[in-house]
């Protein structure tokens, strides 16, 4: 990967001996890693045994979850949080483990929309929920600052499964509860 960054760099008509970019390629290499480091973690080790049985089942809702992505049309950041909520039935998944199944499938190539499914359908899978509802609030810098360069413009999608997509009040509940 080093080398490859270090084509892009020259390609672009600089100069890779000069001082602020002799270790540049190595440095975008070492980032680049981290920001996909998604592709390098299992779900079994994100969850780690996180999942504890319970009686609950009322609205779980882990709200404003902080994340960064990379759009697989550009290779630039998408930024913006993640709200999520699942009804258990049985089982509850521990609190920090939603946020990093988030961070998970964040930090991997693709687009927003099948990110928010991705989320949505692995929470269902793994807790059995009555029902699992996903919303991504996200500005991508590939429409900031290039194309378009529209600053304001920010894109939501939503994934609801279960009880989420075949009742209006579950929705409408969970809707009204992440907009306080």
């Amino acid at each position: 990967m080093k080398e490859a960054f270090a084509s892009i760099i020259e390609a672009v008509g600089e100069d890779l001996n000069r001082d602020g970019l002799l270790d540049t390629p190595k440095r975008a290499a070492k980032a680049f890693e981290f920001l996909t480091r998604g592709y390098h973690q299992t779900l079994d080790e994100v969850i780690n045994g996180a999942l504890f049985d319970s009686n609950s089942n009322e609205m779980v809702i882990v709200k404003d979850i902080e994340l960064y992505s990379m759009c697989e049309h550009h290779l630039l950041p998408f930024i913006g949080k993640c709200h999520v909520a699942y009804i258990p039935t049985g089982k509850v998944l521990g609190l920090s483990k939603v946020a990093r199944i988030v961070d998970m499938y964040a930090r991997r190539l693709q687009i927003q929309e099948n990110l928010t499914t991705e989320i949505a359908t692995t929470i269902q899978e793994v807790t059995d929920a009555a029902g699992v509802a996903v919303i991504i609030e996200a500005k991508h810098l590939c429409m900031m600052m290039r194309g378009v360069e529209k600053q304001n413009s920010l894109m939501k999608t939503s994934a609801m499964l279960g009880i989420f997509r075949e009742s209006v009040a579950t929705r409408s509940e969970f809707l009204s509860l992440i907009t306080c």
